[in-house]
């Protein structure tokens, strides 16, 4: 699976560089070919010719080549990488690494990388408990890096707890399963709706929800980092695409979301529909500003076209549909009758009632219900991890 896979090693400043060793003897027998970059610190628990001579190329660690001059490229590492890890991550290298500093080669490169991230921190254990290091490890899993979370057992200081860094082998599995999932999605066209539709009342005024597009936008960029081709059919959001592989379609609409949708289902092989989509619009727009006089105003609503069962009565047996379901009351219920109802294979829940979880938040607390009423539930995550989670789901179906 790692064949001529092109891997970044990032060594730090910590006790468990020991295990880097292992850790890149494991990857180069699988057959990738890796670039060990260390930090200056990291040279004090692990020498470069220890893993020089298991990579069987030069370690590279400062910004400059003493012997001739010459600089070594972040920007080109960055771009030679199929994915970038860095076991074991110290408490110093991750505080740096999610506030953009970069002093030393191993955090440029990072900042250059356009490769997938995995970072395995390594410290003890209140270290790792404390509020700052939490609070950076959220800060580099919004910025959509994967973390490799530590064990649990006894630690260089002779507590026993969380902070030791995950095993090698337990790393080379992850690493394999990427990019197993990888050559999954590798080329196939998926086709994601996301954010709120907005429907005109007058110029100046229309019917909308709170919807911010996050959730939509975390899988496109998921799933285009596998390899796949996106086409995003996106509502009125202030959210940015990450990929040159992510096509944008703007909308306003129902009916534009509907029509956009409608036109790319069927050169799609996965189509995922996180939009929050009205449900009604006005019958008759105001040519002009509705005005305060009119006290007892009131507006004619007309049920919108349903994407999500038009796409059902659509597919073709190759092609895989998702949707979503935003409940409050009798949840798996309302759920498994949309999944059924509307023809989908797997359909995302979420409940109103959690915290942190539906509109507007940067986390989410899903259950994902597939055709034979199987309820996988999760705990509330991240976006990101939400959609690698749902991206998982999909990959079991292919």
């Amino acid at each position: 699976m790692l064949k001529n896979k092109k891997i970044i090693l990032g060594v730090t400043g910590s006790i468990a560089a020991y295990k880097a060793a292992i850790l890149l003897r494991l990857l180069v027998k699988e057959g990738a070919d890796v670039q060990v970059l260390i930090t200056p610190a990291g040279k004090e628990f692990i020498t470069p010719v220890t893993l020089s001579a298991l990579s069987g190329k030069p370690v590279e660690s400062e910004f400059f080549a003493n012997t001739n001059g010459s600089w070594h490229s972040h920007v080109d590492l960055g771009l030679w990488a199929d994915l970038m890890l860095i076991a074991p991550c110290s408490a110093n290298t991750l505080g740096k690494l999610a506030n953009g500093i970069c002093d030393n080669l191993l955090l440029t490169t990072y900042l250059s990388a356009k490769c997938p991230v995995f970072i395995a921190p390594a410290m003890d254990l209140d270290m790792y408990k404390h509020v700052a290091n939490q609070k950076n490890i959220d800060i580099l899993r919004s910025y959509g890096n994967q973390i490799i979370e530590p064990g649990e057992g006894e630690l260089a200081s002779g507590l026993c707890g969380k902070g030791r860094m995950e095993e090698p082998e337990a790393i080379l599995e992850i690493i394999l399963h990427y990019f197993e999932q990888s050559s999954v999605l590798n080329g196939k066209k998926v086709l994601i709706n996301a954010g709120p539709t907005q429907e005109k009342i007058d110029p100046v005024r229309f019917i909308g929800n709170f919807s911010s597009g996050k959730m939509g936008y975390a899988i496109a960029n998921e799933i285009a980092s596998l390899g796949a081709e996106v086409t995003l059919v996106s509502g009125p959001v202030s959210l940015k695409v990450e990929h040159d592989s992510i096509t944008r379609i703007d909308v306003n609409s129902a009916s534009e979301m509907y029509d956009a949708t409608i036109k790319h289902f069927g050169e799609s092989d996965i189509t995922i529909l996180t939009a929050a989509v009205a449900d009604f619009t006005p019958k008759v727009v105001a040519s002009s500003k509705v005005k305060r006089e009119k006290s007892d105003y009131s507006i004619e609503l007309t049920p919108t076209k349903d994407i999500a069962a038009k796409l059902g009565s659509m597919k073709r047996p190759d092609q895989i549909l998702v949707g979503f379901a935003l409940e409050s009351d009798n949840e798996e219920v309302n759920a498994i009758t949309k999944l059924e109802k509307k023809n989908l294979d797997l359909i995302v829940l979420n409940s109103l009632r959690d915290k942190g979880a539906g509109f507007m938040h940067d986390t989410n607390k899903i259950s994902i219900i597939n055709r034979n009423n199987n309820c996988f539930k999760y705990e509330l995550k991240s976006k990101t991890e939400v959609a690698r989670d749902i991206i998982e789901k999909i990959s079991e179906i292919i």
